[in-house]
Parts: C-alpha cells; structure tokens; sequence
C-alpha cells in the first residue's frame, strides 16, 4: 500500500548471485582475454563504423602529404542527464473495456504505446491508452521505452488496481539513459596557406550494458555526418568502434552525437591555430562555407541548404568586444589572474529526420510529424499535435504560427499533446524538431482548413473562391468592400443551410501530416571569456557570447531561453559533471553529493544573438530550430578559452579533458612548470 512498504518487501527477497569481473574502460574491454558483458558474443566490440568508407585512402594519403598536420586526443566525458522531474508511471486497467491506459513521463507517447503495445506485452493499440501530460524535461533520456513503463501497465491488470511508479534520484542516477561517454583521436590536414585539406578521426563510444532505442545511431548518423563542421574541408573519414561495458547504457542526450563531433573539431581547429600562429577566428573565417556555395554538398553525405557563418562570427566578433580585449587580459593580469577568450563554431543537423534518409539507415519508423487543426463552430481552434511539450513553450509558439496565418487572436487557439487517444500518430519531440516538422504538419493542416473556408466564404459573398482573400480574420473579395467575418464563415461550416453540400462537405477540420525533405541546419559562433587562478586551478565564467541562425524565429524570448538552458548543460559538462564508475562498475557519482549540476553562481550573463538569419528552404515556416544548440557550441568555446588564458600566461597546455575542475587545471600547470 505504501512505498515504504515496498522497500521493506524488496529487502525480504533473498537474492542468490555469482559477481563476475565487471569490464568499465572501452579499451581494456576490447583487449583479448577482457571479461565479457554478453557470454552468447565474441567480444566486448558492438560495432566497427567506417565513414565514409570511399574516402579513406584518399584521406590518408592527404594526411601523410600535408604542410600541417595537427592531432589531439580527448575525451567527451559521460553525462548524467538530470531533468527537473524524474521519470513516473502510472498504469490502470478497465475489465469492463480491457482498455489500457498508461500515464508516463515520455517525450513520445505515440512510439511508447507501439513498442510497448505490439512488441512487449501485446495489446492492440486501440486498448492501450499512453498519456504524457505536463513532463519537467527530458533532454532526450524519457524518449526511450523504460522497463518500468510496461511493468506498471502489467501490473494494473493483475491486481486490478492502478499501480504506480516514481523513480528516485538516485534511482535516476543508474536507470535512466546516461550520454555522451566518446574516447576520440582526432586529425586535421593542412597545406602550406592553412586550408584544411583533410579530416581523420577514430572514435571508441561507449554503449553501456545494452543497447538503447537510437544509441548506435549517436556516434555514428548523428556524429560522422557532422564532421565537416562549417568548413569547406574536401575529404572526411571517422572510425567509430561501440563498446559493451559493465555500465548504464547510454542514449541520446541534448545535441546527441552533434555535441561530440563539435567539440573535437573546434578543438583542434584551435590547436591548429596555436600551431601555426594565427587568430583562431581568422583561420575558421578563411576555411568556412562561402555564403555563394549554399545548398552545400559536404562530404559526408549531407547537403546544407543555407547559412551565413562570416554574419553570426562578425556578429560575435562585435558582441563580445573582441577588439579590446587584450585590454581585459592587462587587467586581469594586474590582479594576478589569467583571462582568455575561447572560439567555437557548431552546425547541427535538427528537424530529425527525414524519412526517406533514415529508413536506408535502418530506422524502423518514419520520423515525419502530424497535427490536426479542429476548428469549432464559433471561429475558436484546437490544434492536436503529435509533438509534445515538456520545457519547450509550444503552447506559446504554437498558436503564435496559427493565429498569424488566420488572423485571430492567441487566446482562441488550445494546443492539445501528449495523449494517444486525442492526437494522431506522431514522433514526439526530439532532436530540435518540434517547429520545424510539428508545426510545418500544423502549417499544412492550416492551409487545408483555410482552402475550405475560402470555398464557403466565396458562397456566402457570391465570388470566386479564386478572389477571396484572408486577412486580419476577414474573409474578402479582391478589389471590392465585400467581407466576411472569420466566426460567420466557421458558423456557416456547421449550420450548412445556405450552401450546397453536392460541392462543400459540413464541418471545418483537417489533418496533416509532414515528412521533411532534409535535415535543418542551425549554426552559430559562441565566445567565452574566462579568468583562471593559477595558484588554484579555479576557472569562472565572466562572459558568454552566443550569436546563432535559427532560420525563421518564432518567439524570440523562447528561443533566448532555449540558448540559455543550452549553455547552461554545456558550460555544466565542461566545468561540472562527470559521471564516474570504480573499476568494479560501482557508479561513484551516484547524488548531487557527488555529481556536481551547474547552479546560477557558476553562470555568467548570457549575451545572446539570433538576428543573422537564413531562412530553411525546404520547410514551410523557414525554421531551423534551436533546442540543443547552446548544448553544442559551448563546451569547446569553454575549453577553448581556459587553454587560451593558459598559454597567455605563459603555460602551454595543449588540453585539458572536460570537466575542467580545478585540480585538473592545476595539475596541467604543474605539468608545464
């Protein structure tokens, strides 16, 4: 009856087990004679990616042939994922319908009622009822279909009562999907005028235990794809090796594979420029992807359709007052402390995905999005999306599209999402991808209502449907005083008594469903200035510039504050958090007591940009989307900046692996004595 209870019960099972040797580190689970995760597979080794495979050579032979090559190993640290709420389930049984009805917290309650409907515990999906009402965040860890969520549906049926289940945090801690975890070398070619010929990088990621929902797609679609960064470099190859380990097995993460693959190339853009003596920022500008050469055909197998990186690195050049700031580093200095400034560039691809790309990769869904505009009698809309809410301001952003397309004010508008049994089949919200295919499916659904209501308005008025025109919620007729009101023509769908139904059905609802031609491809320029005590290690974050092209902006409030909690998870990752495990698999940051959240002491005031736009070209709203991007640029834009203090004061350190703690940056400065 209780969860006290629970736990007295759970300490009276007696459990008979053998422990066997766990296997934590990549590498050593690699080596020959290593412990085993799964005894029925012949090693530790889940994967050998190569990509893309018909470069290889050539990029080889680039590397041994360079003016200029420059390496850098590193490590892209695992991550707790930590959302505001932890995850919760509820499941209740009806016998009088055999209905199922499973209350959850996911991010995609369509895919979570498939899964656990047709391939774990077989109900039909017209008896399985999944609802995701108001979630605290996700960040990526509640897209994935839990054990716990199929339990509690079970369960409610066999004792036919509702069970429920609330995860601890500590709990959280070792169940919930963990992120990142890549060991990476990484190779930048370059010839004698410092343009980058050549890319090679060799990846060891890090599986966990078992294979999660999209975990081998992170290191590899999500990761390779990236690795042309903003750059015109002419051959790319990785090598990812996924490894099985004695650890939570690790998933998508806010950015997913797109933060790992920017921050090895940002960092050794930087090294390179240290190498050869000149402004990081000019190298980036003289190596990016002219305005003039968009839709741009990377060599790993994607094609950006837009952008402007000279415009979001010239505006970051002004915001953070870049001109003065040897001025700032005198200052510093003055006081005994070292300040630097860190650069980094990031393209993410986002609106995931396209079906027709991911399908020949082996996705077993289509990733398109869907809406349904329900327009009531009295001119007021319920838009059912497929998308879902949990952080993301989609009540707000959402009505703002339909409302500016019709005429009508916000208030009419009611976003419905995240219940099976009201909305129809959609993906659910991931990968930056909720305004640029959840709302291009609402824009579609729109467009279908808007055609149907001018065919009514152009009887009532006595026109053409061709001359009708609607704006401000005024139905007119081109060239003429005639109009009609919004609610007068919605009253007329359903009161039909004054047009033929032989040509106009009853009723004002439509549906859509939208399937993007190609990724998104947000970009941006971030600047981090920091000071470090040498005598400590400590680093503080004084300033954070993050000027961005998002497309088409929507709100631009929430988009600031998605920037904001972007920066804040990456500046956490850079500085804080690290997920740790002993050499017996036992999570040694299992709390808060030990796995160290950014709070608002370690943060700056965040000077944030997005008017440097390039409107997507294949989408309806011109939307790029902005969810993860503060996520991707600035842990190297952080690292970048503690190296760069580091070396102008006098200590050159090449890399310091995240988080930058401060033991870890005084024992670099030791080393450098």
């Amino acid at each position: 009856e209780t969860a006290a209870q629970a736990r007295d019960a759970a300490e009276a099972i007696e459990v008979d087990l053998q422990e066997l040797d766990a296997v934590v580190d990549m590498k050593a689970a690699l080596q020959d004679g290593a412990t085993k995760v799964h005894d029925d597979l012949t090693s530790n080794l889940c994967y050998d990616w190569g990509f893309v495979e018909e470069n290889k050579a050539a990029v080889d032979e680039a590397i041994a042939n360079a003016a200029h090559v420059t390496t850098l190993e590193l490590v892209n640290n695992r991550l707790v994922a930590n959302p505001m709420e932890p995850r919760v389930a509820i499941g209740d049984y009806s016998r009088g319908t055999d209905d199922h009805t499973l209350y959850t917290t996911s991010q995609n309650p369509h895919v979570i009622r498939l899964l656990m409907g047709a391939f774990v515990l077989g109900i039909p999906e017209h008896k399985l009822r999944v609802v995701a009402p108001d979630v605290g965040g996700g960040f990526g860890t509640k897209i994935f279909h839990y054990a716990e969520e199929a339990f509690v549906t079970f369960a409610a049926k066999a004792v036919n009562r509702p069970v429920k289940w609330t995860s601890s945090r500590s709990e959280a801690f070792i169940s919930d999907a963990h992120g990142r975890d890549h060991v990476t070398k990484i190779e930048l070619a370059l010839d004698k005028d410092n343009n980058f010929t050549a890319l090679r990088c060799e990846t060891y990621a890090n599986m966990g235990a078992y294979l999660s929902t999209f975990a081998p797609s992170v290191p590899t679609w999500l990761h390779g794809t990236l690795l042309a960064g903003n750059y015109t470099t002419p051959l790319v190859y990785t090598n990812v090796k996924a490894v099985f380990t004695n650890t939570v097995p690790v998933d998508a993460y806010r950015g997913a594979g797109r933060p790992e693959a920017t921050f090895q190339l940002e960092r050794v853009v930087d090294k390179a420029a240290r190498e050869l003596g000149v402004d990081p920022t000019e190298l980036r500008r003289q190596n990016f992807i002219k305005p003039e050469q968009f839709p741009y055909d990377t060599p790993v197998a994607v094609t950006y359709d837009t952008g402007n990186y000279h415009a979001t690195l010239d505006k970051a050049l002004e915001m953070s007052d870049y001109a003065n700031f040897d001025k700032r580093v005198a200052e510093s200095k003055s006081r005994g402390k070292l300040r630097g400034l860190g650069v980094a560039h990031f393209i993410e691809a986002c609106g995931i995905a396209p079906s027709n790309l991911v399908g020949p990769l082996g996705a077993r869904a289509g990733l398109y999005e869907s809406a349904t505009v329900r327009v009531n009698a009295t001119g007021s809309i319920s838009v059912l999306t497929g998308s879902h809410s949990h952080g993301q301001g989609h009540e707000t952003t959402f009505p703002q599209v339909i409302a500016e397309m019709i005429g009508i004010d916000e208030s009419q508008i009611d976003i419905v999402h995240g219940d099976t049994s009201k909305t129809p089949m959609g993906m659910g919200t991931y990968g930056s991808r909720s305004i640029a295919v959840g709302g291009s499916a609402m824009v579609r659904a729109a467009e279908k209502v808007i055609n149907k209501a001018k065919k009514i308005a152009a009887h009532l008025m006595e026109a053409s449907e061709a001359d009708i025109e609607l704006a401000d919620g005024q139905f007119s007729v081109a060239g003429t005083d005639k109009s009609v009101a919004w609610g007068d023509v919605t009253l007329a769908a359903y009161v039909p008594h004054n047009y033929p139904l032989e040509d106009i059905e009853p009723g004002l609802e439509e549906t859509a469903f939208y399937d993007p031609s190609n990724f998104t491809y947000p970009s941006g320029a971030y600047f981090c200035e920091v000071e470090v005590d040498p005598d400590t290690g400590a680093v503080e974050v004084l300033g954070f510039t993050a000027a961005d092209d998002f497309g088409n902006v929507i709100n631009p409030m929430i988009v600031e504050g998605q920037v904001h909690g972007g920066v804040a998870q990456g500046i956490g990752q850079a500085l804080l958090e690290n997920c740790s495990y002993d050499d017996n698999g036992q999570l040694l940051s299992g709390s808060f007591m030990d796995y160290a959240m950014p709070r608002a002491s370690d943060l700056p005031t965040f000077d944030v940009d997005h008017s440097c736009q390039t409107p997507c070209t294949h989408n309806p709203l011109g939307v790029k989307g902005c969810g993860e991007a503060g996520a991707i640029g600035s842990p190297p834009a952080l690292v970048n900046g503690v190296i760069d203090a580091l070396h102008r004061g006098g200590y050159p350190v090449e890399h310091i692996n995240m988080p930058l703690s401060p033991s870890r940056v005084w024992e670099a400065i030791q080393s450098v004595k």
